[in-house]
């Protein structure tokens, strides 16, 4: 209590003001965004989120050529590795044809009306797919197609067709409970099986099946036929690099209307978040800085009184607990404080969130208190290091000057 008494009146106010306020906003910027990123996350990674991986795809141009002869144009083996070798692919998949011919059919008897189209399947990889799984599996032999359809062939009837029909629009739920009646006719055989369409996909415009059903069913019924990919789909990182667009322009290939925009509203948008978080940490090394710096000015101007300390018998560590003290209770009260803040923002933000998205559900915020509670550890370990070396170095400094004193 002594020696708090002693060293107390030679703090510096301002300076320690200016470390706890400098601690407050960096831990706060740093929590705030790590707590909004947390709560937003299940919107943009809900179903066909653009936080997700971006995918490119990719065509080859149809020439006057393709059109005269009925072919569709394919890429090679070569053409597919070669993609995969470039810098900006992380990783590329092939849509995979029918090899059959399908054709589907809604209603029946009971229902008194009967639709019926032909269509087309295609299947890619199951990592390229956007949109919930749990529902996307077969097995060889399984009753029911599970099948996705793009997004817009809904709005098309919904906001298209059916308005002009006089036809009431349906939801995705209600498509979801529709038993549709596939026929699938090969060279080898024809299969008669149900399906139902399991989700809806904002961005790959095609009929999607599982990859493994495609497989079974182009084996099985067209065995002497070949599936050619006309399309591959690109896992990039950065979907704004100009390579892409440079490599996609000499090989003559295509991308679909638009398919970038998202991918680089996404990119721009993780950036911003981690700039963000890199000012947060910037401003909390300067606070943990200017803390260290005041203590060690501190030290330095009392480096006599300390000596003294010493002298007469108290510890290194006894000597140094009142600055770990301080920079402790400094640490800990802008630690409290920003997390209440955060906190408090934080029950003003998601009411206006879950106006715009009603689905939102949110977690317990155990991820921010986490992390403030390990910065808050990691200034406090680095603050106790610091003071004990820079009390350690005058306790040696004073040893050294008394081994002089008693050689002389």
């Amino acid at each position: 209590m002594l020696l708090w008494k002693l060293l107390r009146r030679h703090f510096s106010a301002i300076q320690l003001a200016g470390f706890f306020l400098a601690n407050l906003i960096g831990l706060g910027i740093v929590l705030a965004g790590l707590q909004f990123y947390c709560d937003v996350l299940p919107i943009f990674t809900a179903g066909d989120s653009f936080m997700k991986k971006e995918y490119i795809v990719v065509t080859k141009h149809v020439g006057v050529g393709h059109a005269m002869h009925g072919t569709t144009p394919a890429f090679g083996e070569s053409e597919i590795r070669e993609l995969d070798e470039q810098d900006f692919t992380q990783a590329v998949g092939r849509f995979t044809p029918a090899c059959f011919d399908v054709y589907a059919q809604i209603g029946g008897d009971a229902a008194g009306m009967t639709f019926g189209t032909d269509m087309f399947f295609e299947s890619i990889p199951d990592e390229f797919i956007d949109t919930d799984l749990s529902d996307w599996h077969y097995d060889a032999g399984s009753d029911t197609i599970p099948v996705i359809l793009p997004k817009n062939y809904l709005n098309l009837y919904n906001f298209g067709f059916a308005g002009s029909r006089g036809l009431p629009a349906i939801s995705e739920g209600l498509v979801g409970m529709i038993t549709i009646r596939f026929r699938l006719r090969g060279s080898h055989g024809q299969w008669d099986k149900p399906g139902r369409v399991v989700a809806f996909s904002n961005r790959l415009n095609t009929i999607l099946v599982p990859q493994t059903f495609m497989e079974h069913a182009n084996a099985t019924l067209s065995p002497d036929r070949k599936p050619q990919p006309a399309r591959l789909i690109i896992d990039v990182e950065n979907p704004a690099d100009e390579n892409i667009a440079r490599y996609l322009t000499e090989h003559n290939y295509e991308t679909e209307a638009g398919g970038g925009d998202n991918g680089r509203t996404a990119y721009f948008l993780r950036l911003t978040v981690g700039i963000v978080a890199a000012v947060g940490l910037l401003i909390c090394a300067l606070s943990l800085y200017v803390l260290l710096l005041s203590l060690f000015l501190l030290l330095q101007k009392h480096t006599e009184k300390i000596d003294n300390l010493l002298l007469i018998g108290y510890r290194p560590a006894t000597v140094a607990r009142p600055f770990h003290l301080l920079a402790l209770g400094l640490g800990a009260g802008s630690w409290l404080l920003a997390t209440a803040i955060v906190l408090l923002l934080r029950r003003h933000y998601l009411p206006e969130l879950q106006n715009v998205y009603p689905a939102l559900t949110t977690e317990a915020p155990l991820p921010t208190i986490l992390a403030g509670t390990a910065l808050f550890l990691l200034m406090a370990a680095l603050n106790y290091v610091a003071v004990r070396r820079k009390i350690k170095a005058v306790w040696n400094l004073h040893k050294a000057g008394s081994a002089r004193k008693a050689k002389g």
